[in-house]
C-alpha cells in the first residue's frame, strides 16, 4: 500500500506490506464480484422485465456447464485467498530464531514492558531497527489487545496464559500503540508509543537510565526468597526435580504423558504445581498463587531459562589453552 494513502497508516514492519497486499486483493476481489452481480441484476431486470402485452416466457431448463463454471471459479478463488491468508498468518505467528524477547503485562489501564536486561517501560517500547522482536504477553486482570497499526500486528493479552506476537521494524520513528479490546471505563486511555531506533542508539538507550538488575538476576533473588532452593537442589533429598536444562526439555509426568517445558508449563508449575506432577516425585510443592505477581513469574521463568543456557555453556567442550602447531608437541 502507498504510505500517502490517508486510509492506511505507514507500513513500518517487514510483514506490513504482505498484510496490506492480501487485504487489498481481498477488497478488490469482493468489489469485482459485487459490481458484476449488481450489474447483472440491473441488466437482466431491465432486459427481461414484464411488459403488459408480453406472453409468459418459456420455461428455462438451465445449463449444466454454466452451473459448474460459476461454482468452480469462485471455489478456486476462495481456496487461493485461503492459502494466501494462511501463509501470511503462519509468517506472523512463527517468529524467527534470532528474536529479541520483550515481556509485556497488560493491566488496567497501562502496558508494563520489561527487557531481559531488566530495563522497564510503561506505555512505551523501544526496539532496534531491523531486529525481530518477540512479545511475550499476559494480563493481570482482563483481556487486553496489543495493537500497533504501523506494524500490522495485533494480539490479545489474556489473563492466566501467555500469547506471543512478533515484528521486525523497517523504518525508524515513533508509532502509536493501542489497546484494541474494550477493557473498562478508561480503555480509550490505554495507549502508548513504540520507538524504533538505530541499533547503536538502542544499545545506548538500553545501557542508560536506571541500573535495574537483569530479569534473570531478579528471578534468582525471588527464587531464593521464596525458598524454592530448599527443594530444587542436589542436597534437598530429591524432594523436587533439578531445574538445570529444564527449559524446552521434555518432562515425563506421573500420568505417563510427556510435555515440553515451555513458558506456559513453567508458569503453570509455579501457580498450579499439582496440575502436572513430574514422574518420580510427590505433589508436595505449594502454590505461589497470590504471592507472586505476573512480573515476578516472568522473572522466575527468565531465571530458569538462564540456568538452561548456563548449563549448556558448562557442557560445551573446552578449547585447549595452548594449541600446538601441526607436527609439534604441545607446550606444557
Amino acid at each position: 500500500m502507498h504510505s500517502d494513502l490517508p486510509l492506511f497508516p505507514v507500513a513500518a514492519s517487514s510483514e506490513a506490506r504482505e498484510v496490506d497486499l492480501l487485504f487489498l486483493a481481498t477488497v478488490l476481489l469482493s468489489l469485482f464480484f459485487a459490481s458484476l452481480i449488481t450489474a447483472l441484476l440491473i441488466g437482466f431486470g431491465i432486459k427481461y422485465r414484464r411488459r403488459p402485452k408480453d406472453k409468459p416466457p418459456a420455461e428455462i431448463h438451465g445449463s449444466m456447464a454454466l452451473e459448474i463454471t460459476w461454482m468452480v471459479i469462485p471455489l478456486f478463488l476462495a481456496l487461493a485467498v485461503f492459502v494466501w491468508g494462511a501463509d501470511v498468518y503462519f509468517q506472523l505467528s512463527r517468529p524467527p530464531n534470532d528474536t529479541m524477547t520483550v515481556n509485556v503485562v497488560g493491566k488496567r489501564w497501562m502496558w508494563k514492558l520489561q527487557h531481559p536486561s531488566g530495563r522497564r517501560e510503561i506505555n512505551e517500547l523501544h526496539v532496534p531497527l531491523g531486529t525481530a522482536v518477540r512479545l511475550n504477553m499476559t494480563s493481570e486482570d482482563v483481556i487486553h489487545s496489543f495493537y500497533v497499526p504501523a506494524f500490522r500486528v495485533k494480539a490479545d493479552a489474556l489473563p492466566g496464559r501467555y500469547t506471543t506476537v512478533w515484528f521486525r521494524a523497517t523504518r525508524p520513528g515513533r508509532y502509536h500503540l493501542f489497546c484494541a479490546e474494550y477493557c473498562g471505563t478508561q480503555h480509550s486511555g490505554m495507549i502508548g508509543w513504540v520507538e524504533v531506533m538505530e541499533p547503536e542508539a538502542f544499545q545506548a538507550w538500553l545501557a542508560g537510565g536506571a541500573r535495574d538488575a537483569s530479569m534473570a538476576a531478579s528471578g534468582e533473588r525471588l527464587f531464593n526468597d521464596l525458598g524454592c532452593v530448599t527443594c530444587h537442589n542436589p542436597d534437598s533429598g530429591a524432594r523436587g526435580p533439578l531445574l538445570d536444562n529444564l527449559y524446552t526439555s521434555t518432562v515425563k509426568l506421573q500420568t505417563g504423558e510427556s510435555v515440553t517445558a515451555d513458558e506456559a508449563y513453567l508458569r503453570e508449575a509455579i501457580l498450579y504445581p499439582a496440575a502436572k506432577v513430574t514422574s518420580g516425585y510427590q505433589p508436595v510443592m505449594p502454590t505461589f498463587r497470590g504471592l507472586v505477581n505476573e512480573e515476578g513469574i516472568l522473572e522466575l521463568i527468565e531465571y530458569l531459562k538462564s540456568r538452561a543456557a548456563d548449563q549448556e555453556g558448562m557442557n560445551a567442550p573446552a578449547a585447549p589453552a595452548h594449541a600446538a602447531p601441526e607436527g609439534k608437541k604441545p607446550t606444557p
